[in-house]
């Protein structure tokens, strides 16, 4: 087989073994059990061993499933947004802030809709941090405004503008019915209807079932799915509103 086609791995090498779990609306009983051996099958698991079933309430069942499948993955088919700046420690931000920029760099975070998941938002702004890197708050040329959980999106475009906001991050978990999306393309828009083009700050989301590759689509400058580090997100910042002068100046002539 060629290198650049594997197979899933579970008890041997190539074996195509998977688990896989899920939901079906149907009371916990031998019915419902055949029923997730009859999904995994068409899934293409086969065979298919039913390695655990428990019921979510009277009408609901969840399900986990174990077995072999055929499909191969074509690695020469995978395709990954690659960084194109490089990382930087804490101390670097700040000098080229300061170099470059010879103000405060201001950012403003939220969770916008009805998300009220701060753990996102808070690990990547709160002095505290994620993963063993201090928050945004942490860095001394930075000024930042943490708006906290279910903003408005109207009142995220006030508190930018009454700041003077170089970035905006937006963090969305809640995902149900695609919510991330729309909440992240309505506030994508109500940015870019308040502000003079080019005047823009730069637009940020984040969340774990964000697609990297989706921000063009989303009408953000950026997106950062799962594990992203503040590091990664300060020295984003710095690469396109500090280092690189690519973008206009947000504030406009009022710099």
């Amino acid at each position: 087989m060629s290198a650049d086609l594997v197979r899933p791995y579970g008890d041997t090498t190539g074996d195509g073994m998977v688990q896989t779990s899920f939901t079906l609306p149907l009371p916990h009983d031998k019915r419902a059990e055949g029923a997730a051996l009859q999904l995994a099958a068409k899934m293409g698991m086969s065979p298919a061993l039913l390695v655990h079933a428990k019921p979510m309430g009277p009408d609901f069942t969840f399900f986990v499933v174990y077995g072999s499948v055929t499909h191969l993955v074509d690695l020469r088919e995978v395709h990954v947004v690659e960084r194109e700046y490089p990382l930087l420690s804490s101390a670097d931000v700040n000098q080229a802030i300061r170099s470059h920029l010879q103000r405060k760099l201001v950012v403003v975070g939220a969770c916008i809709g009805t998300d009220a998941h701060t753990v996102g938002i808070d690990a990547i702004l709160n002095i505290k941090g994620f993963a063993g890197e201090k928050g945004l708050e942490y860095y001394r040329e930075m000024t930042v405004v943490n708006l906290g959980a279910q903003v408005l999106v109207p009142d995220l475009v006030e508190a930018a503008r009454e700041v003077q906001a170089d970035a905006v991050l937006v963090s969305q978990v809640v995902t149900q019915r695609d919510a991330h999306i729309h909440n992240t393309t309505t506030m994508s828009a109500a940015f870019r209807e308040a502000f003079p083009t080019g005047q823009v700050p730069l637009l940020v989301a984040g969340g774990p079932r964000f697609e990297e590759g989706s921000a063009a689509t989303l009408g953000v400058d950026r997106v950062f799915g799962r594990g992203t580090t503040p590091g990664e997100v300060a020295s984003y910042l710095v690469h396109e509103l500090v280092t690189s002068r690519t973008r206009p100046d947000p504030r406009g002539a009022q710099r």
